[in-house]
């Protein structure tokens, strides 16, 4: 369970990364993605998803 609040813990950084750094090319990021469709959507978070998982495959 620790490294499921380690792993949680880094997630929230990097995700604060941008925001945090760029808050104006976090608002354009946002609102281009407000412009595609469901499928292309689902196709990043399918694609990112399949990423993690070969990375925590190849470093586990």
């Amino acid at each position: 369970m620790d490294s499921f609040f380690t792993a949680l813990a880094l997630v929230l950084i990097i995700e604060g990364l941008l925001p945090f750094l760029s808050p104006k090319g976090w608002r354009g990021v946002f609102e281009k993605v407000l412009q595609l469709s469901d499928g292309q959507i689902r196709f990043y978070g399918l694609a990112s998803m399949a990423v993690g998982l070969v990375l925590l495959l190849i470093l586990g």
